[in-house]
């Protein structure tokens, strides 16, 4: 039984950030604890064969519950299992969300969360490699760049919005958000930049670090309300380990919750129903979840210039040798982000734009060239939930994320759908004579697309807040210090803990609140 000052579970957009920052202090020792294992693989580090992930041994491989206003659809949610976690299987687009989120958080009593208060730590993780300003860092551990060989239709598209009055944005991560613009990516060299790399390998040799894979957790352990440590099962085997300071789960909106409930803190019925002995009853735990729901139009072309090609052998030689082309794409290369409604105050609707076609996450695909156009609903209104399915910590919770539910969910998609529409009807897409197969010209009434949205939308692998932070237990789960109410010793450092999810991917967000929590945890232990 070894005892470690913290004990982080998960390794992925922010436990390797604190794996990392914590163990700095050469008198601080540190236990990682990962479900999953190596993130060495040429599909992890390929930016353009992340989908080849899914459904894999390095994923997670969660799934709603039926959805009821999803067509009672049970959607696929990938999320990474290995070092580095989903920053090891995401599509690596580099975006903060919008000031007024994190302004938001802090006018809801999360004191110290503003857009001024965490534009610090954005700067200090960051390392861009084309922008110097106040809004960017230059010398961070997480490498931002342009992407390497963009293609021609993710140049058109932005073309082609500028042509629907969508104007040009060369930084969705500076003063403005609005606009539309090809996406800065978490990558270097060509290749994929995840927290692990640029996190945790550089700490890996420090003694005072400890990362054990293969590692699942089952519960926190409790005395008299004090997390004392963790135990878990590694190669069938249940061991412990124990946090003389403290506990940090930095496992995902998913696993988060799930370990809090099976280890005694959440809705004292439903853990009373499971057999669990409650420590702390908190109703909020895996509540309030949130997750961006997409539509994803498929359009066909002629020209042999799409993503279609990305595995022939000149191309594996072009990546191999340059790290340059196709198979550097991150697939989703362009955007923009839009108000569908001009009183709103910020974007509701991000678009991706993905030269190729890419259909229920990649699994389907269409013998010829094309592209795929994504408007995605960055401010849902919906919430849904996380709750046990069963006292094992190997089976999958059930997940319902009541996506569409609210009915200015649904109104700003179809809007954001027409947006789409009208983008590639435009002059700058003309000589490719797109021809739309997915839904088709036969869907055109509002109540048409809204039924296609029930039949095909997607969730774009941004689960949060089913932990989230605020000023009490009666609406929250951890404080501003992520702290988890009722007990001791106990932290939650992940994008479960956002109040709401930010208006755009959620890696870049994560990885500040644990570059956030870091200085607070090190501040803290030396005070």
């Amino acid at each position: 039984m070894a005892t470690f000052d913290y004990i982080v579970v998960g390794s992925g957009s922010a436990g390797s950030v604190l794996a990392n920052r914590l163990s700095i202090d050469p008198e601080i020792s540190v236990l990682v604890l990962e479900a999953g294992g190596s993130d060495k693989h040429l599909n992890v580090d390929t930016p353009a064969a992340f989908s080849k992930l899914f459904q894999t041994k390095r994923d997670w491989n969660y799934h709603t519950m039926p959805e009821p206003c999803m067509d009672e659809r049970q959607v696929y949610l990938p999320r990474g299992k290995m070092l580095g976690g989903s920053s090891s299987m995401n599509a690596m687009i580099y975006i903060r969300g919008n000031r007024s989120d994190y302004d938001g958080w802090r006018d809801a009593g999360c004191e110290g969360w503003g857009y001024d208060d965490v534009l610090p730590f954005f700067r200090k993780a960051e390392h861009n490699e084309r922008i110097e300003d106040e809004f960017h860092g230059k010398n961070g551990p997480l490498n931002v760049a342009d992407l390497r060989s963009p293609n021609e239709l993710s140049q058109t598209f932005v073309e082609a919005a500028g042509e629907s009055g969508i104007p040009s944005n060369s930084d969705f991560n500076g003063r403005e958000q609005e606009g539309a613009g090809l996406y800065q990516v978490t990558q270097k060299k060509g290749s994929r930049w995840s927290t692990s790399k640029a996190y945790l390998r550089p700490a890996r040799d420090r003694t005072n670090l400890s990362v054990e894979q293969n590692a699942l957790v089952h519960r926190v352990t409790f005395d008299e309300g004090k997390a004392t440590g963790v135990e878990y099962v590694q190669d069938g085997d249940m061991k412990t380990a124990v946090a003389s300071r403290e506990v940090i789960l930095s496992a995902g909106a998913f696993n988060t919750p799930q370990i809090l409930m099976l280890s005694g803190v959440g809705p004292q019925k439903h853990l009373t129903d499971m057999g669990i002995d409650v420590v702390f009853d908190n109703p909020n735990v895996g509540q309030h979840l949130q997750d961006h729901p997409v539509i994803l139009t498929i359009f066909s072309i002629a020209q042999p210039v799409s993503l279609h090609h990305a595995e022939e052998p000149k191309r594996l030689v072009e990546y191999l040798v340059k790290k340059k082309g196709m198979l550097s794409s991150n697939v989703g290369e362009a955007g923009a982000f839009v108000r569908t409604n001009s009183r709103l105050e910020a974007p509701d609707i991000q678009f991706h734009f993905a030269p190729g076609v890419f259909i229920r996450h990649g699994f389907e695909t269409l013998d010829h060239d094309g592209f795929s156009l994504g408007p995605t609903l960055v401010d849902p209104q919906s919430r849904g939930s996380i709750l046990l399915r069963s006292a094992d910590p190997q089976v999958h919770p059930d997940i319902v994320t009541m996506s569409l539910q609210h009915p200015e969910d649904m109104a700003s998609l179809v809007e954001g759908f027409k947006l789409g529409r009208k983008i590639v009807a435009g002059e700058a897409f003309a000589k490719y004579q797109p021809v739309e197969v997915l839904p088709g010209p036969d869907v055109q009434t509002d109540e048409e697309i809204a039924g296609f949205i029930r039949e095909r939308s997607e969730l774009l692998y941004h689960p949060s807040c089913t932990a989230r932070m605020g000023p009490d237990a009666a609406t929250a789960v951890v404080d501003t210090q992520l702290r988890v109410f009722g007990v001791q010793g106990l932290r939650v450092v992940d994008a479960s803990v956002m109040p709401t999810v930010v208006r755009g991917n959620t890696n870049a967000p994560t990885i500040m609140i644990a570059e956030k929590a870091a200085e607070m945890i090190l501040s803290n232990s030396s005070a």
